[in-house]
């Protein structure tokens, strides 16, 4: 009887096992392109069990530019840019190694439009119909998904950046050098933003011209900031007097960088 009835318990722990299985394994609604989640509006964010997903023929497709290493466990989205300008897909929050691949078109005729992993951007057109596959992208190929947690929305706007040159410049006689300076403002920028100014310097004294470039850094932080820049002349010493200066300063953050110049005559002196 003892023996009987370990059989059943067993036989039915089996059962629920492998019904436990079956029921992890499934794959969800948008594991193939014809299964897609159409995106209505933008922002949007999504919470996927893709441990039941699969890949196909589609996803090698789709990945043909891309050359991910594998496309397993992959899901679909679409949606249709409503305004032009850059769009963020972020994956990065998600239990797994999640790639992203970004195309346009349809299935036979794809266009790449970005791909790699955790967060990806891409340039968007008003109208056009933009397709997402996320999926794991493990080097080995056995990817088996995870918890994807998926935003897509408009990127913030680049840095805004406004720069001004002072009328007058400094020239070190020994050395030959010039230092021009002004103040720079920009904001909508981050820590980790590359922000720079540079300077081409040019002048002229009786029939020689004299000209050279310096770049100096910045913080983006909203604060007007004075700069000073050094320059050298490639082909001969700056001294007193005038002397043209072009000046531009560039801000990126995230996906977008910001510009801006200044043109003028300044007045060297010691």
């Amino acid at each position: 009887m003892r023996n009987k009835l370990f059989s059943i318990f067993a036989g039915l722990a089996l059962v629920a096992l492998s019904a436990s299985s079956a029921l992890a394994a499934t794959a969800p609604g948008n594991d193939v392109y014809g299964g897609r989640v159409v995106i209505g509006s933008l922002p949007f964010s999504a919470s996927v069990d893709t441990t039941g997903a699969t890949t196909d023929a589609n996803d090698i497709e789709a990945n043909a530019t891309c050359g991910a290493p594998a496309t397993d466990a992959s899901v679909w989205y679409e949606f249709v840019a409503t305004a032009d300008g850059p769009i963020v897909v972020d994956v990065s929050a998600s239990d797994y190694s999640a790639g992203v691949i970004v195309v346009s078109g349809s299935p036979g005729s794809y266009t790449l439009e970005s791909c790699g992993g955790g967060t990806v951007g891409f340039s968007g057109s008003t109208g056009v119909t933009y397709t997402i596959l996320v999926f794991d992208d493990q080097y080995d190929g056995a990817g088996v998904g995870g918890q994807l947690e998926i935003t897509v929305e408009a990127a913030p706007p680049p840095p805004v950046v406004h720069l001004t040159v002072n009328s007058t410049g400094n020239f070190n006689s020994r050395t030959g050098s010039a230092t021009i300076r002004g103040t720079v403002t920009c904001t909508g920028g981050d820590e980790f933003g590359k922000n720079n100014i540079s300077v081409q310097l040019t002048q002229t004294v009786g029939r020689f011209k004299f000209s050279g470039d310096g770049q100096a850094q910045f913080v983006c932080d909203g604060t007007t900031q004075p700069w000073a820049v050094d320059v050298l002349s490639s082909n001969g010493k700056f001294g007193g007097g005038k002397a043209a200066v072009i000046a531009y300063a560039d801000a990126c953050a995230g996906f977008g960088c910001g510009f801006d110049s200044a043109e003028r005559v300044v007045t060297l002196r010691k």
